[in-house]
């Protein structure tokens, strides 16, 4: 009697978690006010539509350093710029959060809760600071893509630090090494086909980030795709569109192939 309670329970708890799922759809589509949509809703979704369809190819390359190609390139500039400075700058607070002895509890707490306030500010809430600061355009993208892949990269690499095999510094330090011996010969060694690895994957997201910092002002593609949306331009948002997707395809495909090779 029990097992057959059992295999009961476990053929409808399928169908339980689905109505459950059901549900909150249910619930959390009920919360929008549908009286807010425009009548001309239709006749504005065909035009976008219509416009993503048939891009503006004249746009592609017109010479002037004002087209498709220069801003994508400025975009790549800005997200390449941001992950290098902050791959080299993560380093120091990655092994000032990384738990590395016993009896350095507060060093590690201490370089985690920087890297989390770092992290708190979201690259488009720094390029409008940045923007106040120096200026508009791609430096100010650069400082907020830097400033804000500090926080994650630091934190991807003190847990990187953290889980590496003490056995090498052990031994060198053992040998007679110094702590900068181990650190040169052993730790570092260790680490950086990760560090590469979590820098790549980062470059990723950064190329995304600097996509959209254009729309506030900090450079980049996110510049004319605002511009066309605003104006209604709808095949030069398209052919925009197209430009953010071919390049996000193009580095993810590249950064996964040699992040196969690195790990």
């Amino acid at each position: 009697m029990q097992m057959s309670k059992e295999h009961g329970w476990r053929r409808a708890r399928p169908w339980l978690i689905g109505l459950a799922v059901v549900l909150l759809y249910v619930w959390a589509f009920s919360g929008i006010p549908m009286n807010s949509i425009k009548s001309q809703a239709l006749e504005v979704t065909h035009s976008i539509l219509d416009g993503l369809f048939h891009p503006d190819w004249s746009y592609v390359y017109t010479g002037d350093g004002e087209d498709l190609i220069a801003a994508l390139l400025e975009t790549l500039a800005i997200a390449f710029l941001g992950t290098f400075f902050s791959a080299f700058l993560s380093v120091p607070f990655a092994f000032l959060a990384a738990k590395t002895k016993k009896g350095f509890q507060f060093k590690s707490s201490l370089g985690k809760t920087i890297l989390t306030i770092i992290r708190v500010f979201p690259e488009i809430v720094l390029a409008l600071m940045f923007i106040k600061a120096v200026g508009p355009g791609a430096y100010a993208g650069v400082l907020a893509v830097s400033i804000h892949s500090i926080g994650m990269l630091g934190k991807l690499f003190g847990e990187a630090i953290e889980n590496i095999d003490r056995g090498p510094s052990e031994a060198i330090v053992a040998a007679g090494g110094s702590g900068l011996d181990a650190l040169t010969l052993a730790t570092l060694p260790t680490v950086l086909p990760e560090f590469m690895n979590y820098t790549l994957y980062r470059f990723e997201i950064a190329v995304r980030s600097a996509a959209i910092l254009g729309i506030v002002g900090a450079g980049g593609i996110g510049a004319p795709l605002i511009f066309a949306l605003q104006t209604r331009n709808w095949p030069r948002t398209g052919i925009v569109l197209l430009g953010i997707i071919v390049m996000v395809t193009v580095i993810d495909f590249l950064s996964g192939k040699i992040r196969q090779h690195l790990v």
